[in-house]
């Protein structure tokens, strides 16, 4: 049986260390007869071991503590409970001191349980991600003591709200962004220090775009977009350049070629000049390290409607086709075994020209739906719905973080052709701060009234975290990220401007997340939130959120959006949070996972078609981010009933991803899904290969997709117990 020190470090349970703690309270206790007797002592200590036995989830010291003050008072020994609440506190400021520096030190040994867990896109042991979750305990430090109040890091640790990335908050960093690469690579950039003109080659474009990608990850904290259309012209540039190159070397040595025959010559070159170029991003982008210690996380758009002229729509098209392929054929592994890559994410958007059998582009979607079923990308955006929704088509920064619909001119005073309505790329997200709605529901005790005087207290809570985000970016000048600010990616400012302007004005967006709205509508109302009454409590849930969003825009001028937060590690921290403050209520905190935003919960059952449809009608109220999947067995020998899903996507919702599995076995070389076990020694979840029953964790390639992206690093313990239960919808 295991706890988790305050370090994060996972030990062995020692039931003497609790004895000597209360005995250590007891015995300042000057009045015998006020003090606890041996056997209650004991009495204690085993209920709290029995209690750890049961937990759902590895039990940390802060919630054995608080359960030994409880069975303290329940023995009536008040003053020896008051005594051992001083012991604790005289503790805790002695040992303020140096806990950084023991979570450093856990960190480096190894043995931080909770680190280890944390993102499932990085790997503890590697030294590059150790350099930068020191950063992160050191930044977290400085955040809770010096940079946010007092009430918002006590909401922040009790679960009520999450105040994201805090271990990048100490520097002016903001989350997300569009890289505005046409403006980079058609004007010029500056990579440290050095001045890159427009390239010459589509393979050039292709290499200048990957070093682009690593500097701007490296600048920020969350996910970034670049667009293919923004690459697409050169590949005509490339094409230009063989027709000039071949034409030359054909007339000096003599050589005639019929035109036909020249042309489909050059056209060979450009097709292999194209993969060249989308194999280098591929390759720079999974095998780059940025700053955060890991590959960037970057999503790649691809649009055909976001160009007009033919022959680059075309070109834009050979791109696309030659991306999704390579995505189907995968990586190769230390083993040589190809295997489904993290990133980049790639996003398909479905359109008129290629959503049927007569349209132009068919073929690529039909290559799309191969893609999913074999390896869990695209992602599909809706531009029937998304026009609906946005009044435009543009991309998510990263996962899902969308902007608001481009409101201002007053901004782009300087842009060219400046159409308002237009401007997305160059834009960015300066955070987010995400509510726990399951906990509003257990503080409500089913007090309807009381749940929306409660709603409305956390949400002007994550309000004032919100605006301490912002105001933690006003006044950063250009020359701290000169990528950003001075050199396109966001902006052309002189390095001692400031980003003031583009915080403000609907420029950029600030996110107001929410998660767990499934569990909160079942505490309410005892039903399900796809239940007519069900859904309906929880849509006047998300017109509350956007209402207050709506209400601190107004007031601050800055594009306050909602937001359906991708909990990762969070889930189980919220989760643990639930049942220390309110225990354990089947069906509401009996899991070590909360389910993300709106997000029907993993175990209902529910066919695939109604999953989409019901979630389409939330996904409307969460227009700062949101994006829903079905869970669906392996497909590669059924493409159609991919390709129905994905015209039902086109039709129904505006951002919507399949999840299947994808994983290898290194031992035995199984191919196919392995499975989540529990040791039945120490209780926890693991993953196990069904065929070998290898359980190491080394030996064995896994890919699950668990907050809109894909994961191949393993998860904490409460998302384990999500996949583990998520039920197939198909």
């Amino acid at each position: 049986m295991k706890i988790i020190k305050r370090s994060g470090q996972e030990v062995d349970f020692d039931r003497e260390k609790i004895v000597n703690a209360i005995k250590k309270a007891n015995n300042e206790e000057p009045l015998e007869f006020e003090r606890l007797s041996e056997a209650q002592i004991q009495k204690i200590t085993n209920t709290i071991e029995k209690l750890a036995q049961k937990a759902t989830h590895t039990l940390g010291v802060e919630e054995i503590q608080d359960s030994v003050e409880e069975l303290i008072m329940s023995e009536g020994a008040f003053k020896v409970a008051r005594l051992y609440i001083t012991y604790r506190f005289k503790r805790s400021l002695a040992r303020k001191a140096n806990l950084t520096d023991a979570k450093i030190l856990s960190l480096i040994n190894c043995d931080n349980e909770e680190i280890k867990q944390e993102n499932s896109n990085k790997n503890p042991v590697v030294v590059s991600v150790q350099r930068d979750y020191m950063a992160g305990v050191i930044s977290n430090d400085i955040t809770e003591r010096l940079l946010l109040p007092e009430d918002i890091v006590a909401a922040h640790k009790d679960g009520i709200i999450h105040f994201h990335d805090s271990d990048y908050f100490a520097q002016n960093i903001y989350n997300c962004c569009l890289v505005n690469l046409e403006d980079m690579l058609n004007n010029g950039t500056v990579i440290s220090q050095v001045g890159i003109d427009k390239p010459k080659s589509f393979q050039t474009a292709c290499t200048l775009t990957s070093q682009i990608v690593a500097q701007v990850a490296s600048s920020q904290y969350g996910g970034q977009t670049i667009s293919l259309s923004h690459i697409a012209p050169f590949v005509d540039i490339s094409r230009k350049k063989f027709i000039k190159q071949y034409k030359a070397e054909f007339e000096k040595f003599g050589i005639k070629m019929p035109k036909a025959k020249f042309d489909e010559f050059i056209e060979e070159q450009v097709r292999k000049e194209v993969e060249n170029g989308c194999q280098t991003i591929q390759y720079q982008l999974i095998t780059l390290q940025t700053t955060n210690g890991q590959a960037p996380f970057v999503s790649v758009y691809m649009y055909l409607g976001e160009i007009k002229q033919s022959q680059t729509k075309d070109d834009l098209a050979l791109i696309i086709q030659t991306m999704l392929n390579q995505r189907i054929k995968g990586v190769k592994n230390e083993q040589g075994v190809f295997t489904t890559p993290a990133f980049p994410k790639l996003l398909y958007v479905l359109e008129p020209d290629n959503i049927d059998k007569n349209s132009k582009y068919w073929y690529l979607t039909q290559l799309a739906a191969k893609c999913t079923a074999k390896r869990m990308a695209p992602d599909y955006i809706s531009e029937k719905l998304m026009k609906e929704l946005k009044n435009a088509v543009y991309p998510c920064m990263g996962c899902r973080s969308f902007l608001t619909p481009d409101r201002t001119k007053k901004n782009y005073a300087k842009a060219k052709n400046y159409k308002l309505g237009s401007k997305y790329y160059g834009r960015f997200n300066q955070g987010v701060v995400t509510l726990n709605l399951v906990d509003v529901a257990l503080s409500s005790q089913k007090d309807e009234k009381k749940f929306w005087q409660i709603l409305d207290e956390r949400l002007d809570l994550c309000y004032r975290a919100l605006m301490c985000r912002h105001k933690r970016l006003l006044g950063t000048k250009a020359k701290v990220a000169p990528i950003l600010w001075q050199h396109g990616a966001i902006a052309r400012l002189n390095p001692d401007e400031n980003i003031d302007e583009l915080l403000k004005h609907g420029y950029s967006t600030i996110s107001l997340g929410f998660a767990g709205l499934a569990e909160c509508v079942y505490y309410m109302k005892g039903i399900s939130h796809t239940s007519k009454k069900g859904e309906k409590f929880g849509l006047e849930i998300m017109q509350r959120l956007n209402d207050a969003a709506a209400k601190y825009k107004a007031k601050e001028d800055i594009d306050f959006s909602v937001y359906g937060t991708p909990l990762e590690s969070t889930t189980y921290k919220f989760a643990k949070c639930l049942q220390r403050r309110f225990g354990i209520i089947k069906g509401v905190s009996d899991k070590n996972y909360i389910t993300n935003s709106y997000h029907i919960h993993v175990t209902e059952k529910i066919d695939a078609f109604s999953k989409l449809q019901k979630e389409s009608h939330f996904q409307k109220l969460s227009p700062g981010g949101a994006i829903s999947y079905v869970e669906v067995p392996d497909l590669q020998d059924n493409i159609p009933a991919v390709l129905s899903l994905i015209k039902y996507i086109y039709e129904t919702i505006m951002y919507a991803e399949l999840n299947t599995k994808s994983d290898y076995c290194f031992v035995c070389g199984f191919d196919g899904e392995i499975e989540v076990i529990k040791d039945k020694k120490s209780q926890k979840l693991q993953w196990q290969c069904p065929n070998c029953l290898n359980i190491d964790q080394n030996k064995m390639s896994v890919a699950r997709r668990t907050c809109g992206y894909i994961g191949t690093q393993f998860w904490n313990q409460g998302r384990t117990q999500e996949i583990k239960e998520r039920v197939l919808h198909l």
